[in-house]
């Protein structure tokens, strides 16, 4: 089900061909919503300086062969050359019915799905995930949920450091703890502390600093018995990420694992590869490429090390792994990385890179979501007092418990309440970041983001489930409503041409990856839906069919809401 600006589109290409002849056929008309009416053209000043014409002239051509008398109720020029496009009223109803008895509320699948591994969320083993990595989890699940939903085969891939010289510290500290034991679940529980023991016998024991560093070629070299216990550090890990990905409501499961460890077998022959082929050379003692056009402080080329002088392998090899992987074997069209936005340059080295190796072909699309930092109500990057960064899993309990607080006066019976204030606290959390451009910066202050005004999380949750306490009061199932839809006034017409509007913007998600873009949609069709229900009454209504109508209106703006926030990894309760 095609919505209004794709048609508008259409119809405005296919007037450009008629009016100046086949090679106009295809270009673009530009078609955007107006203040002054639903639509507007504006190519008419595109087009202008290439016919050498004035642009009044050429939207006067352009009309006088429009045909769009089943879709609008007048063309108007305007200003320099625009062309005012405003819709039927029966055009849009009777749309916004199509849409209500359309199971994918008028979103069309893609017609070429791809392959799309996402890289995201990237936590450590045995380590505390941190508010930094809530927005790189958040806008990830975001986009994997929406292009799934536009029937991409999405590959989600959570690139966990679970390998390295730490691990020889942490394996000999699960040894000495034993298996069961209470500080071998800290691992589960409270990671950081458990790495900081491990730590301090690192740091103050020498015979407990050499059993450690002995540790580490056996872990690389295969050593069934440290493999066994390495297994058994992951197997806690997977506990803790779980418990944070369940209270986030986030999708990655133990399948979507897929950590350094994974490739350690491809380091040693990349590394030759590339060497072979004369991408790589040795400078001063280190296996490096060095990428043509990135250089330093005096114009010095920058290398990228895939292999240090001592024989260890870093993040380069890993990451040139990781797209070497994905396109041979995963089979990737597009693959994104949701990684922080410094490590930019790192990415674009290597990428070209793997390009210049022949392992990515022109046509894979490898995109770097870029995130930006998450800031304190002081400007700065958010931390605790001690200038530590905050953990995650205490942030969100957080949340919870100030939702809670807010809930205590509803009336609800405590289960009740505690469900409703975990999904109002983790939708406010989530919504803030999601509602913000990836890849800037923004402000975490749990006031602004618990507010039932505004653009917020709640606000929409809220908005949500009002609609549902009109079915709750009219004993009905939203599901049976069956219209037919009806626009009369000017609220009901700006809501469902607003409705209209949500498969454009689940793919502005697609297409641009940016989740604010949905966010935006949303806030936008619940500040019509209030305008709506200010102005239209529902069960009140003069006439049945005008009760049926605005019921219908209702019905389909809470499902849209429900599947927005759905893409978006929000939940919404039942009542609120």
């Amino acid at each position: 089900m095609p919505d209004p600006q794709q048609v508008l589109a259409q119809r405005v290409q296919a007037a450009l061909g008629t009016a100046f002849g086949v090679e106009y056929a295809d270009a673009d008309p530009v078609i955007r919503p107006s203040q002054f009416a639903d639509y507007q053209a504006n190519a008419p000043l595109a087009l202008a300086k290439r016919l050498r014409r004035a642009p009044r002239d050429v939207a006067a051509a352009i009309t006088e062969v429009l045909d769009v008398a089943d879709v609008c109720s007048a063309v108007e020029i305007s200003g320099p050359g625009f062309i005012n496009l405003t819709l039927r009223d029966d055009w849009i109803a009777g749309q916004a019915q199509g849409q209500l008895h359309d199971a994918r509320l008028g979103v069309a699948v893609a017609e070429k799905p791809q392959n799309v591994p996402i890289d995201y969320s990237a936590p450590n083993a045995a380590k505390e995930m941190h508010v930094g990595h809530l927005r790189t989890t958040v806008v990830g699940d975001a986009l994997a949920r929406s292009l799934e939903f536009l029937g991409h085969n999405v590959i989600r891939q959570n690139h966990i450091g679970d390998w390295g010289t730490s691990f020889g510290m942490l394996l000999e500290h699960l040894l000495d703890s034993g298996a069961g034991s209470q500080e071998a679940e800290l691992v589960r529980t409270d990671p950081n502390a458990f790495y900081q023991h491990a730590r301090v016998k690192f740091d103050n024991d020498p015979e407990f600093t050499e059993r450690a560093r002995r540790r580490v070629p056996a872990l690389q070299g295969g050593d069934p018995a440290t493999l066994a216990l390495w297994h058994e550090l992951m197997e806690l890990s997977r506990g803790y990420f779980n418990k944070v990905y369940s209270l986030l409501d986030i999708t990655l499961t133990d399948a979507d694992l897929a950590g350094e460890s994974m490739y350690n077998d491809m380091l040693g022959p990349i590394c030759d590869e590339l060497e072979s082929k004369g991408l790589a050379v040795v400078d001063d003692g280190a296996l490096c490429v060095f990428v043509e056009g990135y250089t330093g402080r005096e114009g010095k080329p920058v290398p990228l090390i895939i292999r240090k002088s001592d024989g260890g392998y870093g993040y380069a090899t890993t990451d040139l792994a990781t797209i070497k992987h994905r396109v041979e074997n995963l089979h990737a069209d597009r693959a994104l990385y949701v990684v922080g936005a410094p490590q930019a340059l790192h990415f674009q080295m290597v990428w070209e890179t793997a390009r210049r190796a022949g392992w990515v072909p022109d046509d894979v699309e490898i995109v770097h979501v870029q995130i930006g930092n998450v800031l304190g109500t002081d400007g700065k990057i958010l931390r605790t007092r001690s200038g530590e960064p905050i953990k995650l899993m205490a942030l969100l309990e957080e949340a919870v418990d100030r939702a809670g607080r807010v809930l205590e006066e509803s009336g609800y019976a405590e289960a009740e309440r505690a469900a409703i204030a975990q999904a109002v606290g983790m939708g406010a959390v989530k919504y803030a970041d999601l509602s913000v451009s990836h890849d800037t910066e923004y402000v975490f202050d749990f006031d602004r983001m618990l507010a039932l005004t505004g653009n917020t999380g709640p606000y929409l949750q809220y908005a949500t489930t009002r609609i549902r306490s009109i079915f709750r009061k009219a004993e009905l199932d939203p599901d049976t409503i069956a219209g037919p839809i009806q626009v009369t006034e000017a609220a009901e017409r700006a809501l469902a041409l607003k409705l209209l509007g949500f498969g454009a913007a689940v793919w502005q998600v697609n297409d641009l990856l940016e989740p604010h873009r949905l966010c935006a949609y949303l806030f936008d069709l619940a500040t019509a839906y209030t305008t709506f229900y200010e102005n239209c009454p529902v069960l009140k209504a003069a006439e049945p069919e005008v009760r049926e109508s605005r019921l219908a209106l209702c019905a389909l703006t809470m499902r849209t809401l429900v599947q927005g926030l759905h893409l978006l990894g929000v939940t919404v309760p039942e009542r609120m």
